[in-house]
């Protein structure tokens, strides 16, 4: 009667559900792996969640960010069953395979994320010379330490700011908040590695005290290097003419002046 027909509504709605997240022939739900029911409710939710980012209204933003959310959940439902399955070992081989021949899993994604130095890769667009103009990575690969800060920006393709492995929390989406601080502190700390630290900003403490203060060593070294030859060199040349009684003898002689000389050759 009426509870049939309600039920067969219901499981028709339901399988045209299924039908279109996993692209399967209605025949193949019987043999749906073990374990799928463990992972059906989050799966749905992702699937929900896709359709509204892609019905999302365009007004007020740029073309370019259309496709940000999508990037991020395609990213976060491929992260939800790759941690399952590699990290935790949850679910079955036999449910992983299927999740990837349903095209839920996107393989070549995961496959780059077991490689090192890809770990948290946002997406394959951000490797794809293609995608950009000068056919190198997107900006979302450099680490943030390396850039700097008016470049931290969201990539315009993939709306991720970092999905450097090095990076503390990749990936870091255009609407994440709280990490800017953290990597402006980590930038200090890159740019002033291996140098001499500094006693205060701004403040030169004199020529004696920057060279032991961590100033411009190599400068500062040069010119003191200098100045100290050029004053050892004027007292050896000093010392040399004070032994020397040719020197000193022609010496008083220049002191008397060279009217007094005159004279005395005129007398002789």
């Amino acid at each position: 009667g009426g509870r049939e027909e309600r039920s067969r509504r219901k499981g028709k709605g339901h399988t045209q559900k299924m039908n279109h997240t996993f692209r399967l022939a209605r025949s193949k739900r019987k043999r749906l792996p073990e374990g799928w029911d463990l992972v059906e409710g989050t799966l749905m939710e992702f699937e929900e969640r896709m359709r509204e980012a892609v019905n999302e209204t365009h007004e007020g933003k740029r073309k370019s960010e259309l496709t940000w959310g999508v990037t991020r959940i395609h990213y976060e439902r491929n992260r939800y069953c790759y941690e399952l399955y590699y990290k935790k070992k949850a679910i079955s081989k036999e449910l992983y395979d299927y999740l990837v021949k349903a095209k839920i899993v996107d393989a070549n994604l995961v496959a780059k994320w077991r490689k090192q130095g890809y770990e948290h890769l946002c997406s394959l667009q951000a490797i794809s010379a293609r995608e950009t103009n000068y056919g190198t990575v997107a900006s979302c690969r450099v680490p943030l330490k390396l850039r700097h800060p008016d470049q931290w920006g969201p990539n315009v393709k993939t709306g991720c700011i970092s999905c450097a492995s090095c990076d503390k929390g990749a990936p870091i989406w255009w609407n994440h908040t709280g990490w800017r601080e953290h990597f402006e502190e980590e930038r200090r700390k890159h740019l002033n590695k291996g140098k001499r630290p500094q006693v205060g900003a701004g403040d030169n403490g004199g020529g004696s005290d920057s060279e032991s203060d961590g100033g411009d060593v190599r400068g500062e070294s040069a010119i003191e290097e200098r100045i100290k030859r050029l004053k050892a060199m004027r007292e050896q040349g000093e010392a040399n003419a004070k032994n020397d009684p040719l020197a000193s003898h022609d010496q008083g002689d220049a002191g008397a002046g060279g009217e007094g000389e005159e004279q005395q050759a005129a007398a002789e």
